[in-house]
């Protein structure tokens, strides 16, 4: 009886598995076979909202009466923090005989450049 050939992990953790033959990402398995190109793609948060809210805000605490430039303020400061808090996300975009499709998204780019560098690696071994 021939022993079967045990699977290679190119990367393992809670959420995803790349293999020579898979790559499991949110419960979702992917064939390696069907994976023709990886790629890291930048998903950059709107700002538009908060930058109209801040000039209103500013605008209020400028010219505006004495009672209403506290409510400006707080609004322009306000906005501010929530624009500095904002942080883009990152998706692993793999392309397949049925299209690109986004895995995963995350906010840690260095955490998808390894998943991304893991399914290259798997891709290159695949042959």
């Amino acid at each position: 009886m021939e022993q079967a050939q045990e699977e290679r992990v190119f990367y393992r953790d809670n959420a995803v598995t790349v293999t020579q033959s898979r790559y499991i990402a949110n419960q979702k398995t992917y064939t390696m076979r069907n994976i023709s190109s990886v790629s890291i793609t930048k998903i950059e948060k709107s700002t538009r909202l908060q930058m109209i809210l801040l000039t209103i805000g500013a605008l209020m605490a400028i010219f505006s009466e004495e009672e209403i430039r506290f409510l400006g303020a707080f609004i322009a400061i306000g906005c501010f923090v929530w624009i500095a808090m904002l942080k883009n996300e990152y998706s692993i975009c793999i392309s397949t005989n049925s299209g690109e499709t986004n895995t995963l998204i995350s906010e840690n780019k260095e955490y998808v450049q390894k998943i991304v560098n893991a399914l290259n690696e798997a891709i290159i071994f695949r042959g």
